[in-house]
């Protein structure tokens, strides 16, 4: 694919307020539109994302087309040449957590302009079309499929840490106003049956 170039720039308005460019007019008008809306991370953020999209696909926003959205997310999953920010320290691409926030941004641009009448149709797709698709419209795929992240498991130590500061701490209405701990049944439809309750 060829790179279109794509400069970030950064700089301070009269009132001292983040100003956000890359240099084509689409996207800096859907910069300011952003700026006058969201705070100053999220607008460097998004112009960062659009930054990587634009220079992958290396197309201007109005002929960009979703067989381009998907060859972006195709390059940011694989990796390689367009790859601007890796996931770790594998030789692979992108999270996805990260390819789906870039499809966010794309997305939001897109929406913008078609808002405005300046394209006529939004290029990113909702999600994957799938065979029972006629039966349930609008319940597709999704794009970008993320693992969900868990809790730590706390150790045996942290567990018994964690149950004494529940068990001595001061319940609502104690009275003393002390501050001093004493010890407070622990209560549950096993402490009941005269079990412990965990």
């Amino acid at each position: 694919m060829p790179v279109m170039v794509i400069r970030l720039t950064r700089s301070r308005n009269a009132s001292g307020e983040l100003v956000v460019r890359l240099g084509v007019r689409l996207l800096d008008e859907y910069l300011g539109f952003l700026a006058g809306r969201c705070r100053p991370n999220t607008v460097l953020a998004v112009a960062y994302d659009l930054k990587v999209f634009f220079s992958v696909v290396g197309k201007p926003p109005r002929r960009v087309r979703p067989v381009d959205v998907l060859a972006f997310m195709t390059a940011q999953r694989a990796g390689g040449e367009g790859r601007l920010q890796v996931a770790g320290a594998g030789p692979g691409g992108v999270s996805a957590r990260t390819l789906r926030r870039r499809l966010s941004s794309v997305s939001g641009l897109y929406g913008f302009l078609l808002a405005r009448g300046d394209v006529t149709a939004n290029p990113v797709p909702r999600g994957l079309p799938t065979r029972r698709e006629r039966q349930r419209p609008g319940q597709g795929v999704p794009l970008v499929r993320v693992s969900r992240t868990l809790p730590r498991i706390l150790g045996p130590a942290e567990v018994d840490a964690l149950t004494a500061r529940l068990a001595y701490a001061p319940g609502p209405g104690d009275g003393r106003g002390d501050g001093a701990g004493r010890a407070a049944p622990l209560r549950g439809p096993r402490a009941a049956a005269g079990r412990p309750a965990f």
